[in-house]
């Protein structure tokens, strides 16, 4: 072999890291643009559901009697007076400084006496929510939409008199999440709105994308209930990474 032929074989053996490097690169890309193809509108219809029977859900004739004293409870003492009061204690404190993640971990001993559905703990429910909306290929912020949509029950650990006194339906300030996403939050409990059709005369044009919004996220709060529990650890680390995607402020205030 000629001294030219070996330096032509080491430039390219010195060359092929670069060479992998690169088309790792370029492979990465490709997938990247597949999910994106693959992802789905925010408005299609649900998939996760299609074998279950939806009138099994919200039974509430039927329900036990820790949901039935729930709402007994909650119509007895949310009055006006009271929300006045609360609404001036929720602006004038500051009850906790913590991660999404470690706000999400504080809800693992909180199961909702409002819910007829199911009997397992609020992480257990925010992460069947997301799973259901991440098989049906919906988009990254419509996940974690679906893993912090009832945050808003975290107040209960700071001086709630009750379950009865807390809205699970909550949304962070100055969020990057977009207003489709903010809507399912606030509203994803206003069944009189989304479901029942009430109050559609005092709604704008603004109001009517927002409702549609809701109602693409109703059955994956609802129907995603089951007695099938979450591997938390398994799911962690997929769901850091989308917390980190919207919310680049690690620590925020509660």
């Amino acid at each position: 072999m000629t001294p030219g032929a070996i330096d032509s074989v080491s430039a390219d053996k010195k060359a092929a890291p670069r060479y992998l490097e690169e088309l790792c690169d370029e492979i990465d890309k490709v997938n990247a643009f597949k999910a994106l193809a693959r992802e789905r509108s925010l408005y299609a219809p649900s998939e996760f559901d299609k074998d279950k029977d939806r009138s099994q859900f919200r039974q509430y004739e039927e329900a036990c009697e820790r949901v039935r004293e729930f709402y007994h409870e909650q119509h007895t003492k949310q009055t006006v007076a009271y929300n006045l009061k609360a609404r001036n204690d929720f602006r004038s404190k500051t009850r906790a400084r913590l991660t999404v993640w470690e706000a999400i971990e504080k809800l693992n001993v909180l199961i909702d006496e409002s819910d007829p559905d199911t009997e397992l703990s609020q992480i257990e429910h925010l992460l069947q929510s997301a799973e259901a909306i991440r098989r049906d290929a919906k988009p990254r912020w419509m996940q974690l939409t679906g893993l912090i949509h009832d945050l808003g029950k975290l107040l209960y650990f700071f001086g709630a008199e009750g379950q009865w006194d807390v809205v699970g339906d909550t949304f962070p300030d100055q969020s990057t999440l977009p207003p489709e996403a903010l809507a399912m939050i606030r509203y994803h409990s206003f069944y009189p709105w989304h479901s029942a059709g009430g109050y559609t005369e005092l709604m704008d044009e603004h109001d009517q994308d927002m409702l549609e919004a809701v109602r693409a996220f109703n059955p994956y709060d609802l129907y995603s209930k089951s007695d099938d529990i979450p591997d938390v650890e398994e799911l962690k680390p997929y769901y850091l990474e989308l917390i980190d995607e919207y919310f680049p402020q690690k620590v925020l205030r509660w």
